[in-house]
């Protein structure tokens, strides 16, 4: 009778730890993507801006394309 109840104790701890790991996983996540938001089009423009070109559409394609491509690549 005794094993009955660790056994079920054990089984309800690895569930509500496999919850809150999920939970704060997401939060963590979450918080550092708002910190770290990815590159976009936008941020590419301003980025080609500053170091002095001047950015076409086509290029700007190609180099997401490009940053996209090696993100999968990982």
């Amino acid at each position: 009778m005794d094993i009955i109840w660790v056994v079920l104790i054990a089984i309800g701890t690895l569930i509500a730890g496999v919850a809150l790991g999920f939970f704060l996983a997401r939060k963590y996540m979450m918080d550092y993507l708002k910190k770290n938001p990815p590159i976009n089009e936008q941020m590419l423009r301003t980025m080609m801006m500053q170091m002095g070109q001047k950015p076409s559409q086509k290029k700007i394609n190609q180099m997401m394309r490009a940053m996209n491509n090696q993100a999968d690549k990982k």
